[in-house]
């Protein structure tokens, strides 16, 4: 312990050398710099030294020095304003440091963003990044508890806390997929070299989304709603767009903007006139994947059906590429992103300022979607996971989230109405988008979108919405892992977890075979019993009572207990003639089941008709026609005038016995004409007497189950 600790002051000592030494240039400013950076070198390594506060960490004193400068306040007056707007909950000592960090932090994150291309000055990469490294080790106790290998990257926490203070980098509902995509080459922790490609990239795409929409590209089109140029494609030979519509093919270009799709067909030169699919009036649209294939099959699963009032028929527009469906799921995304966007306009009536803060919401969300794209990070779900609108369409409680986010943005618009000389040019609704001066509402000190010190609506509604996904994906994964392939072994489990009830079936198969006489008689007296007198209602109150007690009592029981397995005799495995044998033994045991049914629905059928015990019945099977009397039965003819032949049934309260005989043609051409099929089934129900006097026995015992079971029918039904 005494080696780590003279190590980590060695560690100090050099690192605060480097300071001195001008070395350590993100925290000071350089001499004939803008705004962000002004001032003089050896001066300000001086400040840090004079002006830094007790309790805060080397590297949350460098940050606030260096925040004081960006806003012209000396570190006094910062901490002193922190202390007059800051709640007494905010400046509790075990949290102040951190609170303070943040609030600097945030004060100067909203100053640095009302200037031009910051994204692209590695001064503001850095210091946004140390940022996040003095947010984790923020008082002087807690530097000496963290690690020297995570000492220069960055957790979760520390980047949703201070990331979406510039919203173009991070917004608060996709934050944390956006970290996760970010961090997931380097083990969960965010490196600085990582972090400087994405607003690399970030910054590009800006830029390339302002030269796009100012060039004259769709000008027309564009010119009365200001619509910007999102995305482009089509415009490579090896990379083409396919436009489907009924039964023609188009090949041709691609335009995404805030508030259209737009397709132009290629013709030999040039592009024909734009088709405009509209995505922000209410059209009824639906946007979803599709299959494709040449002359109208579903093969290809690499297009998307855009549907709407305005259309006779959908439009399919593919996207065609050697493997997967990467780029379909890459414009499925943005042009969602944009539909619903403008579908939460309509929702919670935005309008003015607020209507163009959440287009311009779903735009940021699309550029750093495409600043990922250009970093080839094979992460599944990360087009839907990064754009704001599209996960809370996906996430349960989603719809809260935007109840909140439609609340935050009204009264962040009445906070900019208040301040004066605020413009409410495009370029000033970009700049400003999320980031306010700091308002102290009640005790709660706000910077934009985020709370100083606490957890805001926003963060809360979003987070309770990820904990309840996290919960639906671990109950679909517990399904989905005790799923088993092959039928055999489906039915094989289905057969054991249904095994209670074959039990409960078999004990009153027993009963009423009268095998054991005794306890058929008082199974058969007590619910005689309960049906005379009228219990039944009673009895199924009982049963459920005593079901909800037996569970009551077995989770008491069963407290911190893992449920018991199931366990499962795995049947051998077949091969391709074992397998045809097993399904025609299934279908031969269905047809005896189904056989079974239709002798239970005749016995049900003559005791509501109330046939005396000795009758003879006919039935005809004649294609869909059913034919029946009530004659005795002498015989059975195949000769008749009737039209189909007839199949007699005849019921005692004996044995049955029967059989299923072929098709039998009839003999009269005029018969054959109009009749293709008849069937004949004969169930005959005949009294057997047997010699033995068991045999006796047990047959008045099945004769006196019929009637007690013929008297509880009758009693169920009067």
């Amino acid at each position: 312990m005494a080696m780590m600790s003279w190590t980590r002051d060695l560690l100090m000592e050099g690192f605060e050398g480097l300071v001195r030494d001008g070395s350590f240039k993100w925290g000071l400013p350089r001499r004939g710099d803008t705004a962000l950076d002004d001032g003089d070198d050896d001066d300000g390594s001086l400040s840090v030294q004079r002006s830094s506060i007790a309790g805060l960490s080397f590297k949350a004193n460098a940050v606030v020095a260096r925040c004081s400068r960006i806003l012209g306040v000396s570190i006094n007056d910062l901490r002193n304003n922190f202390d007059k707007q800051a709640s007494d909950s905010i400046k509790q000592p075990r949290s102040y440091a951190r609170n303070f960090l943040e609030y600097c932090c945030f004060m100067a994150l909203a100053q640095i963003s009302q200037l031009t291309g910051y994204l692209a000055d590695k001064s503001f990469r850095r210091l946004s990044f140390d940022m996040m490294l003095a947010w984790e080790v923020p008082s002087s106790s807690s530097q000496l508890t963290v690690k020297v290998e995570v000492d220069s990257t960055v957790s979760l926490e520390a980047f949703t806390r201070i990331a979406p203070a510039i919203p173009i980098i991070a917004d608060v509902v996709t934050c944390a997929n956006l970290f996760d995509v970010l961090s997931c080459s380097t083990g969960g922790r965010l490196s600085f070299s990582v972090y400087e490609k994405y607003l690399s990239e970030l910054d590009r795409a800006v830029k390339k989304m302002k030269t796009q929409s100012e060039s004259a590209l769709l000008s027309n089109f564009r010119s009365q709603r200001g619509e910007r140029i999102l995305e482009v494609d089509g415009t490579l030979t090896t990379q083409p767009v396919l436009e489907h519509v009924g039964i023609s093919t188009w090949p041709g270009r691609l335009i995404l903007t805030d508030h259209a799709l737009y397709f132009e067909a290629l013709r030999v030169v040039t592009y024909d006139k734009p088709k405009v699919y509209e995505l922000a009036e209410d059209l009824k649209q639906v946007v979803k994947p599709e299959l494709t294939g040449p002359w109208g099959s579903r093969l290809f699963d690499k297009a998307v059906m855009y549907k709407s009032t305005t259309l006779t028929e959908p439009v399919i527009i593919e996207f065609p590429e050697l493997a997967g469906h990467s780029r379909r799921d890459y414009w499925l995304a943005i042009i969602s992103e944009v539909l619903y966007a403008h579908r939460f306009i309509r929702k919670f009536d935005k309008s003015g300022v607020d209507k163009e803060e959440t287009v311009l919401k779903a735009v940021l969300g699309i550029l750093r979607l495409q600043a990922i794209e250009e970093l080839h990070f094979e992460v599944p779900n990360r087009h839907e996971s990064l754009l704001m609108f599209n996960l809370c369409d996906k996430l349960p409680g989603g719809d809260v989230i935007l109840e909140t986010l439609a609340s935050s943005i009204s009264s962040r618009t009445s906070d900019r109405t208040n301040q004066p000389g605020t413009s409410r040019g495009m370029h000033a609704v970009l700049s400003n988008l999320g980031v306010v001066s700091p308002v102290n509402s009640g005790e709660k000190l706000f910077v934009g979108e985020i709370v100083v010190g606490e957890i805001s609506a926003l963060q809360k509604a979003v987070t309770d919405s990820m904990n309840n996904y996290k919960k639906v994906e671990l109950a679909q994964a517990s399904v989905d892992g005790v799923k088993v392939d092959g039928l055999d072994t489906n039915l094989a489990v289905m057969k054991e977890l249904l095994s209670p009830v074959s039990e409960l079936w078999r004990v009153l198969l027993l009963l009423t075979s009268w095998d054991e006489p005794m306890k058929s008689m008082v199974f058969c007296f007590v619910f005689s019993c309960i049906i005379i007198r009228g219990w039944i209602v009673y009895f199924i109150v009982m049963v459920l009572l005593f079901s909800a007690t037996f569970m009551f009592l077995t989770r008491l029981t069963n407290q911190g207990k893992q449920m018991s397995e199931v366990k499962v005799v795995s049947p051998p495995p077949l091969n391709t003639m074992e397998q045809l044998l097993a399904v025609q033994n299934a279908i031969s045991k269905i047809e005896e089941l189904v056989q079974d049914a239709n002798i239970v629905l005749l016995k049900i059928r003559a005791l509501l008709l109330a046939f005396p015990s000795q009758v003879s019945f006919d039935i005809s099977f004649c294609d869909s026609h059913i034919i029946g009397d009530g004659q005795s039965y002498s015989g059975i003819g195949t000769d008749g005038p009737e039209p189909c032949h007839r199949a007699h049934k005849s019921f005692a309260a004996g044995v049955v016995s029967g059989g299923i005989h072929e098709p039998v043609a009839t003999t009269k051409s005029k018969h054959r004409k109009v009749y293709q099929k008849v069937e004949r089934v004969v169930v005959q129900h005949t009294c057997s007497s047997s010699g033995g006097g068991e045999g006796e026995r047990r047959q008045e015992n099945k004769m006196i189950s019929v009637y007690i079971t013929n008297v509880i029918l009758c009693l169920l039904l009067g």
